[in-house]
């Protein structure tokens, strides 16, 4: 991967990287095993560009963990352009590697995805940029390079997530409750005040006096946060056998992530995903 750039005025090339949101490890990476051109000419960062030169940075090529080993399982892609890719995530699948469940997480599934199950030469490596819980389900994004990873963490993200959960909820409100981590668990986390600040807010799409259909935003994104969140209040989500929300027919949380909204690293316009939650619908409508 290569970015060309046309310079407008004096500027030193290290001072240029910065501005331009290359990080550190980036700009290491790049010395290391990529190229710093100049009007055709290899320079390093201590160059000082003119008005008119033409900058080429040729980012290194990356080589994927030992631990990731490529699944060629299905992928369900909803974007994709030379820098992201945007994928469903279902039920039943980390999203990386666990202990637990160390293969065929959906990284893996999207490694395999892009290089078509080659990998002897220009691989291309995903770099996880929203993750999910194990049976969440809904959008995932995935840089496919380091740099716009990068970028991404500096950029905000809009998720929203559909939820069914037990009770009648208010027609919305606001959650704001510490996490921490159990220390009765290495898995699960309550609310506590040694906590990390948390803030959930949400709209009831549609309640009856058993359960709620609700619209969520997240403001934090600590683990497990929806769903430790709504079951502080009295409302613990539909399925959710880790967080008081059994269910006897449904062994999943109703959590889906459906909406993901963003401005794009590189082309600078409003990139927005949805999908549909009619499996949530019925769920609502069932119970």
């Amino acid at each position: 991967m290569k970015f060309v750039y046309k310079i407008q005025h004096n500027e030193l090339l290290k001072s240029f990287l910065q501005r331009h949101q290359y990080s550190k490890k980036t700009i290491s990476a790049i010395k290391l095993n990529g190229a710093l051109i100049i009007n055709n000419k290899h320079v390093t960062v201590r160059k000082m560009m003119m008005p008119g030169d033409e900058l080429t940075i040729e980012l290194p090529e990356e080589i994927p963990s030992a631990y990731l080993i490529p699944s060629d399982n299905p992928v369900e892609v909803l974007y994709e352009d030379d820098y992201l890719i945007i994928v469903s995530k279902p039920h039943h699948l980390n999203s990386t590697p666990s202990r637990e469940h160390p293969h065929d997480s959906l990284i893996e599934r999207v490694l395999y995805y892009l290089n078509d199950g080659q990998f002897t030469h220009s691989v291309i490596v995903p770099h996880i940029v929203t993750r999910l819980d194990r049976n969440t389900r809904g959008i995932v994004v995935f840089a496919k390079y380091g740099h716009i990873h990068h970028l991404m963490s500096t950029m905000a993200l809009e998720k929203r997530y559909m939820c069914v959960c037990y009770g009648q909820t208010p027609i919305d409100g606001v959650i704001e409750a510490p996490i921490a981590r159990d220390s009765q668990s290495i898995i699960t986390r309550k609310v506590g005040h040694l906590g990390k600040y948390a803030k959930t807010s949400y709209k009831a799409i549609a309640h009856k006096p058993n359960a709620s259909l609700c619209e969520i935003k997240l403001h934090t994104g600590r683990t497990h946060q929806i769903r430790v969140h709504f079951n502080y209040i009295g409302h613990p989500l539909v399925g959710d056998d880790l967080y008081e929300g059994s269910h006897p027919t449904i062994h999943t949380q109703s959590l889906q992530c459906y909406k993901v909204t963003f401005i794009h690293p590189i082309y600078n316009k409003e990139i927005e995903i949805e999908i549909d939650y009619k499996w949530l619908d019925k769920i609502y409508t069932e119970l």
